[in-house]
């Protein structure tokens, strides 16, 4: 009786373990192909702290949602990489990032983050050789690294994880909803403004209006703006109808204000202090986050999903 109860325990069991394998082994390819020439002591301390991290969180992980994000995942992630949209570490960060929003939100809360990172990586690879030229094409041949990867991901990814220890904060799930979808719809916009405005001439410069040179630091152009809005609303689209965000034209509202609100940050960030002060990878966590702070404010102003 006892072996059977310790073998139900393991099936139960198995779909976690998976996770925390799938977790240890992406955390440690991701930082070994970042450290790979350095200490390697490093990998294990980090590998350690994330499993102990998603332990102590114990989320209710299912598995047919582990074998789902990992078949994805891994087979998006390889196609990203095969298309030149993601270097091998910004491919692995995306893989990680995606696994762990199907897994701790679920399939609505990867489809939103998903839509970024194809949709960004194709827009980067979009008349690349024309931006090029223009000298507003995305560096390393348009392929997206981790630094990139987590400067728009890593709001969405705290948001989360946090939905995932609701149970431990005491604080409503639909507030992280907000927040992921909010930091989504930014990244989402802010890399359309960039990378279809880029092909059009006569920017301005968004806190002056006064037309500067393609490629400069808070320039905008309307067509860039009108693709940034497409963007908002295409996350919007999708988190309003598979995230726990209250009302559908309520929440996909917000989601858009949040999108359009941090893309607007950006944009301000980088006319005032992006070049000497902070580089642009800087400029779109603060994007992110300040889209993510727009959606919870405005849900708990409205009373949206709480």
């Amino acid at each position: 009786m006892l072996l059977q109860t310790d073998r139900a325990g393991l099936v139960d069991g198995l779909p976690e373990l998976v996770f925390l394998a799938a977790v240890a082994a992406l955390t440690a390819a991701l930082v070994r192909s970042l450290v790979f020439d350095r200490d390697a002591h490093i990998t294990v301390i980090l590998v350690a702290f994330a499993v102990w991290g998603f332990v102590a969180l114990d989320p209710a992980v299912t598995a047919s949602l582990v074998a789902f994000g990992l078949a994805v995942t891994g087979a998006l992630g390889y196609v990203s990489f095969a298309l030149g949209t993601a270097s091998v570490p910004g491919m692995l960060t995306g893989v990680l990032s995606a696994l762990l929003a199907v897994v701790l939100g679920g399939v609505g809360w990867f489809a939103t983050l998903m839509s970024f990172y194809a949709i960004g990586g194709l827009a980067s690879k979009y008349r690349f050789d024309e931006k090029a030229d223009r000298g507003v094409a995305q560096e390393n041949e348009g392929a997206r690294g981790t630094g990139n990867v987590l400067a728009n991901s890593a709001v969405a990814l705290v948001a989360v994880v946090g939905y995932a220890a609701t149970a431990h904060v005491g604080v409503p799930g639909a507030l992280f909803g907000f927040a992921f979808a909010g930091a989504t719809a930014t990244a989402m916009a802010d890399t359309l403004s960039s990378e279809i405005g880029g092909l059009y001439d006569g920017p301005r410069l968004v806190t002056t209006l006064s037309r500067v040179e393609p490629g400069t630091d808070g320039a905008v152009t309307w067509q860039g703006e009108l693709a940034g809005l497409a963007g908002a609303l295409l996350v919007a689209g999708l988190a309003a109808f598979g995230m726990p965000i209250g009302d559908a034209i309520a929440g996909g509202g917000i989601v858009v204000l949040a999108g359009v609100a941090g893309m607007t940050v950006d944009s301000l960030l980088g006319a005032l202090i992006e070049g000497e002060r902070i580089g642009n990878q800087a400029v779109n966590f603060l994007a992110t986050l300040s889209g993510a702070i727009v959606g919870v404010a405005a849900a708990v102003a409205l009373g949206v999903g709480l």
